[in-house]
């Protein structure tokens, strides 16, 4: 196998540590209460369908209809939403850099997020301008894992999908991208990722287990 011309990466989970808990945490007083809510309220379902395009404030009104006890907490999600973001992943973000100075790949990101919350990632993350093109979910209308937010992003930066390697922490997403011909990573953690981009020829393999 050649050695791959483009790398994409998902952003949160992989490179982007985002958890509702780091917000709830502050809000609710224990962690059974917490998972709760996440649970039965502000529901992953309820959060993707912002990553699909439906705007917050659509989002926080239809909720707050259905959960009107959970008002103040339901409009924190929208408000505070910048307190969901607990920093980068130190050692994907170290991956990232040695690809960037190495100059041999292209970089992209294909993420799913609101279009309305992306600029807080733009202003926080200064390592998102190295990638020469970000598709994010929210602003195409389309979630991942469907295929077509995948061609989204091959078609407009002219990505030859043989050639690229995908790197997700959701394994429906890492399926998918598979099915369109990219060599496809499972995101565990960043010293996996190390020792698989090594083996593609990528990146420096991890000296520290040999010495």
């Amino acid at each position: 196998m050649s050695v791959p011309q483009t790398v994409v990466f998902d952003l949160g989970g992989v490179l982007v540590d985002w958890d509702p808990r780091y917000l709830y945490r502050t809000l609710l007083p224990s962690e059974a209460e917490m998972e709760r809510f996440l649970t039965e309220v502000t529901t992953p379902e309820w959060n993707t369908a912002q990553d699909a395009g439906r705007s917050w404030a659509d989002a926080v009104a239809e909720l707050t209809a259905r959960h009107p006890e959970h008002a103040e907490l339901i409009a924190a999600y929208d408000t505070r939403w910048i307190e969901t973001l607990g920093g980068h992943i130190d050692g994907t973000v170290e991956l990232l850099t040695e690809l960037r100075d190495g100059g041999e790949v292209g970089l992209y990101a294909l993420t799913n997020w609101s279009a309305e919350k992306f600029p807080h990632a733009v202003e926080r993350f200064e390592w998102l301008s190295w990638f020469e093109g970000i598709v994010v979910s929210g602003t195409e209308r389309l979630v991942k894992p469907d295929p077509r937010l995948f061609q989204v992003l091959l078609d407009r930066y002219g990505i030859d999908a043989a050639s690229t390697v995908y790197i997700d922490d959701n394994p429906p997403n890492v399926d998918a991208a598979a099915r369109l011909g990219m060599t496809s990573l499972h995101f565990t953690g960043p010293d996996r990722l190390r020792d698989e981009l090594s083996q593609l020829g990528l990146v420096a393999p991890d000296r520290s287990s040999e010495e």
